[in-house]
């Protein structure tokens, strides 16, 4: 083949154009699996490197992946506007793939490591243990970087993670209810399985335990048309003290339904949102939350996917970002 340049290696062996220049530069980076089938690709090509193509090989900062389910809620979409940011500042081109959990896992990632992306930032929280094996199995045979951006799987120990201690944030504050004398608390979470919740649910159950209280978690959906129809009959025959929405968009949507059943907030029932998004404010009262700094994850998430792909080094792959109680009107 006359003309061999480095996309078609990178195009014949499925890999990002980080991933060749890795292979001749850096091959100690790089899985076995793929530096072989690397080098094999470029032998059969007969790929020579010329001193401008190893300069073009070597840039390590052309396009990052963003992996995401649903770009319309309000706290995905304050990630997106911290790594963007940071993307923007590097001069980085974004490629935003949607997936959800009833695709085939191994076609969505096929169709990644196709358009040949330097580097993934992994925002999907909605996949299963085995969906998520695939996924990052997928991604690191094929040698590119990857972070998960709040996507809080346990089982990646060597995977870069930016988050907040999810579990911890809810256990403190459950307890805060409880040192106030609340004890019949709720936490009102999905029906749909999200990694972050899980987390949350985690952190609530152990506060109640060690209060030698029965947890009471209430699932419902994250759609607000649904859960105030399961809101409204939620509320009746029960003694609430105080209740916690996984988000804040369902902890407002309660508390909407709580007051028009003449319920007062906070007199009667305290409620706390987990996110702190822009509705917070909107609401009446104005709600209290755990404070996520979403968009704080998403740029410091970026930042990290920077060293990883610039082979800087990284002292820190598991970062847990601060988090605090926003105290207004609703507890």
């Amino acid at each position: 083949m006359a003309n061999v340049t480095i996309y078609d290696v990178a195009g014949a062996a499925k890999v990002s154009l980080a991933t060749v220049s890795r292979v001749m530069n850096n091959p100690d980076k790089v899985n076995p699996e793929t530096r072989e089938r690397v080098l094999r690709v470029i032998k059969e090509l007969g790929y020579r490197p010329n001193a401008i193509a190893r300069g073009l090989a070597s840039r390590k900062t052309t396009t990052v992946g963003i992996m995401m389910a649903d770009v319309s809620r309000a706290a995905t979409a304050a990630i997106l506007g911290g790594v963007i940011d940071i993307a923007k500042k590097y001069n980085y081109a974004l490629k935003i793939f949607s997936m959800s959990d009833d695709e085939d896992i191994k076609d969505v990632m096929s169709t990644v490591v196709s358009e040949q992306v330097d580097g993934i930032i992994f925002m999907n929280d909605e996949l299963d243990s085995n969906q998520m094996n695939t996924a990052i199995t997928r991604i690191q045979d094929a040698g590119i970087p990857v972070v998960l951006c709040n996507a809080v799987y346990d089982q990646f120990k060597d995977v870069p993670l930016v988050a907040i201690d999810y579990e911890k944030a809810t256990y403190d504050i459950t307890k805060k209810l409880l040192e106030k004398g609340k004890k019949d608390i709720y936490l009102a979470s999905t029906v749909h399985k999200y990694t972050s919740n899980f987390k949350k649910v985690l952190g609530y159950e152990k506060a109640m335990k060690e209060a030698g209280l029965e947890p009471l978690v209430f699932r419902t959906s994250g759609d607000v048309s649904i859960n105030s129809l399961h809101f409204t009959e939620f509320v009746k025959n029960r003694h609430i003290d105080a209740l916690i929405g996984v988000r804040d968009s369902i902890a407002i949507s309660f508390m909407n339904i709580a007051i028009k059943q003449g319920f007062r907030v906070p007199e009667d029932i305290s409620v706390i949102g987990l996110q702190n998004i822009k509705y917070a404010v909107l609401s009446r009262p104005n709600l209290t939350c755990i404070d996520t700094p979403g968009y704080d994850i998403g740029a410091v998430s970026m930042r990290l996917l920077t060293k990883i792909m610039n082979n800087d080094e990284v002292t820190e792959t598991k970062v847990f970002l601060p988090y605090s109680v926003v105290e207004r009107e609703s507890a």
